[in-house]
């Protein structure tokens, strides 16, 4: 059909680049109170006597915030997010294609599953390295709680967070939570494309579905889900050591000791279901594209 033909000159590595940051901030905005919800949750019982506030649930904890913070509130770090996003989403997507072919094989007609793994998690540490400050940032004013109105506020504005960490914490404060950051996206990389191509591979062997968008959709369904579960024990400890003043924790590990001591292991899957559909997405666009990248090879 006139008009909705793809365009046969491939887009370039800075436009993939700029669109891949634009659509995770149109993304973000939508998507944010969620993640604000996700980290309230992961937090919560870290310090028992000091926390005033309980909450219960996505939908609760996001009631109970606009109820005692303002509706404003579950957009807290908005800014720091757009910030993650154009760094982050911008290194991770728009240089996966250009990653992938300098690790595929001269001459192979298609990337294989460890390419495409490793050209992920290759991309990812990179993201991870130029965009940690702000995700320190994010998780700082999302876990920030304010009751009332006039409540005191640590940092002025985003800006003033960055040089305020750097001034009592030192230049590492901005890259604090780092390790458990690559780690966490390795982990999701691997276990997406994984479990996408065994649960693909399996619905198109009982012909249940073709290869078509459906079966796209529920693969990426099942595989968003499974590398979130599998994720979120590394994504509780990255948003805690990432939150926590200095002297808490000696490490990540220690983090983790502690938290399994105080609060059990059932502690690794606080904030799963509101992170659950933002991986689902993410999973989806990222499995389209890879698809989309071998039928065009």
């Amino acid at each position: 059909m006139v008009g909705l033909q793809p365009p046969e000159v491939p887009p370039t590595t800075v436009v993939k680049f700029l669109g891949a940051g634009a659509a995770a901030c149109f993304a973000d905005l939508l998507t944010f109170p969620l993640d604000t919800a996700k980290v309230r949750l992961q937090i919560q019982g870290e310090n028992p006597g000091a926390q005033s506030v309980q909450y219960r649930g996505v939908l609760g904890t996001i009631l109970t915030m606009v109820r005692t913070e303002g509706p404003r509130s579950p957009y807290s770090g908005l800014v720091a997010g757009l910030h993650r996003q154009m760094s982050f989403a911008s290194i991770r997507i728009g240089l996966y294609d250009s990653v992938k072919q300098f690790y595929t094989p001269k001459g192979a007609d298609h990337s294989s599953v460890a390419i495409r793994i490793l050209a992920g998690c290759t991309t990812g540490a990179m993201a991870v390295t130029c965009a940690q400050p702000t995700d320190v940032v994010k998780v700082r004013f999302q876990a920030m709680i304010r009751l009332g109105t006039g409540g005191e506020r640590k940092y002025k504005g985003t800006m003033d967070a960055y040089r305020t960490i750097a001034r009592e914490e030192g230049i590492g404060g901005l890259w604090k939570g780092t390790w458990p950051n690559i780690t966490r996206n390795a982990i999701v990389n691997c276990a997406e494309m994984v479990t996408y191509d065994i649960i693909k591979e399996k619905l198109l062997d009982s012909r249940l579905f073709t290869d078509n968008f459906p079966c796209h959709f529920v693969s990426a369904f099942g595989a968003g889900f499974c590398a979130t579960v599998v994720a979120s024990p590394v994504d509780v400890v990255k948003t805690r050591y990432m939150n926590a003043p200095p002297g808490r924790y000696r490490s990540p590990l220690h983090c983790m000791l502690k938290m399994v001591a105080q609060e059990g292991p059932t502690a690794f899957y606080k904030g799963l279901l509101p992170k659950s559909p933002q991986q689902r997405s993410q999973s989806l666009n990222r499995s389209q594209k890879s698809c989309d990248s071998l039928q065009s090879a």
